[in-house]
């Protein structure tokens, strides 16, 4: 003999009614009328007429007579209103702990981003982000781009920001801006005295003072110049843009590095951009997330502030 099928259970939301019922009941109960229940319930007589019928068919009892003189409940209305409280009461409870969870969530924010973006663009979003949700305290982690995929996987932030090609291996991601790199020396060196623009392979066959592998900057410009004979062993690998940008400006070498990093030094001629020959360096501004989890509270209130970023 085959084994028995059992049959499939009717699911629970479907034997019982739902809350907006129950608690129109306990209105009847409490109120002694139909129509005075739907007025505190902000719902037509005729709706609340319809909704007590259509809870007595799912119940199969009848709930409340109905006279001249007003409503009352039946025996059986009774009880159901007994349970009903229970349910209603418990529903109350459910209520206050979510408020209480998103409470704590909305009381904090924690935010990874690279370098550039937590240097550059960040303290602007975070001061527009104190003016409108002023009870939110907010820490940030500052790394490179594969650090910020590190702290989201393993959620210890809860949302990110990176540059680069594409949103990091197991993050749904939203692009935010463009930034674009631009190749920098310090005014005394040689390259700022030729006539002709570089070209990708005499950039390539430098030695560069970079980025650490893993950061934004450096992804990009290892793809941009892979064709290129790629990337010389550097001359120097830094792990913040700052740092870098000391280092050219003291004359060590040039450097590859973020418009928005270098806006300030190149207006005061510390440093000079070198043109490049049909070499495209531009990139994506990313803010990022755990795959499957859209950012909710302040991380969702922080992202729209980034919106449209330069």
């Amino acid at each position: 003999m085959g084994a028995e099928i059992e049959p499939t259970a009717v699911p629970l939301s479907h034997r019982v009614p739902d809350l907006g019922a129950l608690e129109l009941l306990l209105a009847v109960a409490r109120l002694g009328s139909l129509g005075r229940a739907a007025r505190a319930r902000g719902i037509s007589q005729p709706a609340a007429s319809s909704r007590i019928r259509s809870m007595e068919r799912q119940l199969g009892v009848a709930l409340v007579e109905r006279s001249p003189r007003g409503s009352r409940l039946t025996d059986a209305g009774a009880l159901v209103t007994d349970w009903a409280r229970r349910v209603v009461e418990a529903a109350e409870a459910f209520d206050a702990g979510a408020q209480a969870l998103r409470g704590q969530r909305d009381s904090r924010l924690r935010v990874a981003a690279s370098m550039t973006i937590a240097e550059y663009l960040l303290p602007g979003w975070l001061i527009s982000l104190r003016a409108e949700l002023p009870g939110t305290a907010v820490s940030l982690l500052a790394g490179n781009s594969s650090a910020v995929a590190e702290r989201l996987l393993a959620g210890e932030a809860d949302l990110g920001f990176v540059e680069g090609l594409q949103a990091p291996a197991g993050l749904d991601g939203a692009v935010i801006g463009h930034d674009r790199l631009v190749v920098v020396a310090a005014p005394s060196h040689p390259w700022t005295r030729r006539r002709g623009e570089l070209t990708p392979a005499e950039l390539a066959g430098t030695p560069l003072i970079l980025r650490e592998r893993g950061s934004g900057t450096r992804q990009v410009l290892d793809a941009a110049l892979a064709g290129h004979g790629g990337l010389a062993e550097p001359l120097l690998e830094l792990a913040s843009t700052t740092a870098v940008k000391a280092a050219v400006v003291s004359e060590a070498a040039p450097s590859v590095l973020s418009e928005l990093a270098v806006g300030e030094e190149l207006n005061a001629r510390r440093l000079v951009e070198i043109p490049v020959r049909g070499l495209r360096l531009g990139r994506d501004l990313r803010a990022v997330w755990r795959a499957g989890q859209r950012p909710a509270g302040p991380a969702r209130h922080l992202l729209g502030l980034t919106r449209g970023t330069s």
